[in-house]
Order: structure tokens, then C-alpha cells, then sequence
């Protein structure tokens, strides 16, 4: 991880919130390469799950919400996890995770292993993060940042059904940021206080349940393999009885392989008529789905599928990176896939004279108006400036030498197999959209 921790500083992807203040812990900010990857995920989801779909609408449900809604959804009273603070050294943990944690004055221990440790009885800590509306702080005025997207879509349920007039079985998907206020974060960007989520509620009739969770858990999975990522380095974990959470029927993790072990990637769960009818209950507003078909009526269970964007950019970034040897020189190469790459094309003239600047800026601006990523780099040898590329994950680099101011055509070196193949200069556009 120290590696790719490297990379993101060095390139431009991830920075150290408030670094010149020496840092906000757990929190991230997302430089130029890093922005426009986890843009390219957000937009690959959003296309794969709205854009590509006949039975799925989007929204854009607010952060801040009715207090009542987290009352109704379970935040409030049991989104919390057990605290054990060190009076000695005023270090936290959280209790179920005390025997993998390392003591904060001799990390080769435990907690309370040390002999000045004085650990306090374990107390329950509520993730959510608390704020007030309007201009006085009393009870009256409280109100929590979201700690998921998903209640937005259900307190919204009618609301969308009715107006797109979709019949159920359909979804909603959600792109957003969510707020945790997490006891131990950590492992750079793959657990943070705040993140974008990626959140789709597929509403179904009671019965059908579990064929709907079974293809939602097929279609993720196939998802991930269509963005690059390698199969072999996922794998499912199915909750059991004790892991489940108080809404769940059934809930199965994708995991990633990180350096630092199998975690969750993505999350898929049953969740049934748990939210609806809260809600319903909460609200004092009926939220009966009627069939138009038959009219039966019912509250709609629901198959949930749940990402986290930057985590997500985060499994693109380990499993594209690698090191290898090129004319016994070693280079750093990001394998992301071209539809995730940030730029997609460099162009770089090889001197910077005989008119091989302003052809390569003429072609710089054909790609850009095109909507094709792209930068400009003149500066080292051409080795050099492959390398830059190489790190940024880069999947074409064009150059403009001499043989174009004769024949008007460039080299366009890939990046993976470093194959060189000629091009015509006014081809360029369309052979990189062939390939996107």
C-alpha cells in the first residue's frame, strides 16, 4: 500500500486533506487524476445501472433530511458501535475489533496489555454525525448528516414510481456523499469519514425476492469484470446469522483482494419490506404499491446493491498497478482500464521545433473537442515522458516527429503491449474512440 500511497501523492490522484495544517485524519482530498478517475467510476455505474436501463431511475435526494427518517430506519437507536477508550493514553477501539488492535504506547501489545493501560468499560458509539438547523443549537433543531444514500430512495419511493409511471418490479439508483463518523478508519482511502456512494434500491413484489437478489449479485460481479477488474482477485462472502444486519434476509459481500486482505467492495442485500414499512409506520403516510394490472396491493421488498465510489477507485488503483522491466530499465505502470483512465491520450511532439509544436497542439485540441482526455507534454526525453504517462495510467501516447511534417501521420505507442503503429494525423480521434 505504501506504493500506491506514493503514486497518488506523486501523480496527482489522492492528497492529505488539509496537509499544510498538518492533515485531517481520515480525510481525503482528490487531486487532478484522481478526481477524473473516480468520476469515470461513478460514471460507469451510473451508465451500467440508469443510462443502459429501461427499469431504473435516477435521483439526487438531499444530505441533510427529516430527523424523523433515521429514527424510522434504525440510525438513531442502533447504528452505533461498542467504544473502549485507554484513560491512560486517551486512545479509542472499537471493542469487537480490540484483539487485532496494537496498544498506542507499545503498538507490540494489545490494548490493556500494557501495564499503565487503563481501559474503561466498552460504551456505545453512534456513527452518525450530528448538526443543527436554523439559528439556535437546542434538541428541537437537531439534524445528522446521511450516513447512507438508500433513505433518500425510500422516503422518495412513491414519488418516483408515480411520476416515471414505472411498474414495479423497477429501482432507484443514487450517486452521493455519505458521512460516518468512524471510530478506526484507516488504510488510506478505503475507509473514510466522508465518501460517495453508489446506491441502487430495486423495489419487488414479496415472493420474487430471492431470484431478484440472486441476478442483482450476478450483474455486480459481470460490472466489475467490465471495468478491468481482475476475477480472480474477487470472491463472495455471504453473511451468517450473526453478521446480518437488523434489516437483512440475506446479504453477500463482493470482496477485493487489497495488500492488506480480502475486504468488502461492494455489498448486495435483501432487505425486505423493512424500510417501507417503517417509514410507513414513522410517517403516518401509506406507501402500498397498487399494480395497475390486477391491483393488488403491497409494500414492495427490496434487493439493494451498495458501493462506495472511492473505494471502488481505490481496487482500480491496486489492481492496475505493477512494476516491470523495459530495455533493463524499470517502469511503474497503472493498467487502469481506458474507460477509467483519467487521460486518455498524450501528445508530444519530439522537438520543439520545425513546426512539430503547433501540429501537436492543433491535435491536442481536435481530442479535446472531441471529449477525449487529453495532455500535452514536451519536456524530457521521450522515455521520460513515457514514464509520466505510464504512472497516470495513460493508454495511448501520440507523438509527433519528422515523418509527420511529410506525411502527415503519427506514432501511437500503447501502453500495455507497447506496440508503435502508425497513424494518419486526421485518423487519430477515431482510432482512440474505436478503442474506447
Amino acid at each position: 500500500m505504501e506504493k500506491i500511497v506514493s503514486l497518488c501523492k506523486r501523480r496527482g490522484f489522492v492528497f492529505q486533506s488539509s496537509e499544510i495544517y498538518g492533515g485531517a485524519a481520515s480525510v481525503w482530498d482528490y487531486g487532478p487524476l484522481g478526481v477524473e478517475l473516480r468520476k469515470n467510476v461513478a460514471d460507469a455505474w451510473w451508465s451500467a445501472m440508469v443510462h443502459g436501463r429501461d427499469d431504473i431511475e435516477g435521483l439526487d435526494a438531499g444530505i441533510l433530511m427529516h430527523p424523523r427518517v433515521w429514527e424510522a430506519s434504525g440510525h438513531v437507536s442502533g447504528f452505533t458501535d461498542p467504544l473502549l477508550e485507554c484513560k491512560t493514553c486517551k486512545k479509542r477501539w472499537r471493542a469487537d475489533h480490540i484483539e487485532q488492535a496494537s496498544c498506542a504506547r507499545k503498538p507490540s501489545v494489545a490494548p490493556g496489555a500494557h501495564g499503565d493501560c487503563d481501559l474503561g468499560e466498552p460504551r456505545l458509539f453512534n456513527l452518525m454525525f450530528k448538526t443543527f438547523m436554523g439559528p439556535v443549537e437546542e434538541d428541537a433543531s437537531v439534524v445528522y448528516l446521511r450516513p447512507e444514500t438508500a433513505q433518500g430512495s425510500y422516503v422518495n419511493f412513491l414519488n418516483v414510481q408515480q411520476t416515471s409511471r414505472q411498474r414495479v418490479p423497477f429501482g432507484i439508483a443514487q450517486l452521493g456523499k455519505a458521512f460516518r463518523n468512524e471510530i478506526t478508519p484507516g488504510n488510506f482511502i478505503f475507509r473514510t469519514r466522508e465518501f460517495e456512494q453508489a446506491e441502487m434500491q430495486f423495489f419487488v413484489k414479496p415472493g420474487s425476492d430471492d431470484e431478484w437478489f440472486d441476478y442483482w449479485l450476478d450483474q455486480r460481479i459481470a460490472w466489475h469484470h467490465e471495468i478491468g477488474i481482475r476475477p480472480e482477485k474477487l470472491r463472495q462472502h455471504a453473511h451468517g446469522p450473526n453478521e446480518l444486519a437488523h434489516y437483512a434476509k440475506t446479504a453477500v459481500d463482493i470482496e477485493y483482494e487489497f495488500p492488506f486482505g480480502w475486504q468488502e467492495l461492494e455489498g448486495v442485500h435483501n432487505r425486505t419490506d423493512f424500510d417501507l414499512s417503517r417509514h410507513q409506520e414513522f410517517s403516518g403516510k401509506r406507501l402500498i404499491y397498487i399494480d395497475p394490472a390486477g391491483g393488488e396491493r403491497y409494500l414492495p421488498y427490496v434487493v439493494e446493491t451498495a458501493m462506495g465510489v472511492g473505494r471502488s477507485a481505490l481496487v482500480a488503483l491496486v489492481d492496475g498497478y505493477r512494476e516491470e522491466e523495459v530495455g533493463g530499465q524499470q517502469r511503474v505502470v497503472l493498467g487502469l482500464s481506458p474507460r477509467l483512465a483519467p487521460i486518455k491520450a498524450a501528445v508530444f511532439p519530439l522537438m520543439k521545433k520545425l513546426g512539430l509544436p503547433e501540429i501537436a497542439t492543433g491535435l491536442l485540441g481536435d481530442l479535446r473537442r472531441a471529449r477525449i482526455p487529453a495532455d500535452y507534454d514536451q519536456a524530457g526525453s521521450i522515455g521520460r515522458r513515457y514514464r509520466r504517462q505510464d504512472e497516470a495510467g495513460t493508454p495511448w501516447c501520440i507523438t509527433i516527429d519528422g515523418q509527420t511534417r511529410d506525411d502527415d501521420s503519427v506514432t501511437i505507442r500503447d501502453r500495455d503491449t507497447l506496440e508503435q503503429v502508425r497513424v494518419g494525423l486526421d485518423h487519430v480521434v477515431s482510432w482512440i474512440r474505436e478503442r474506447l
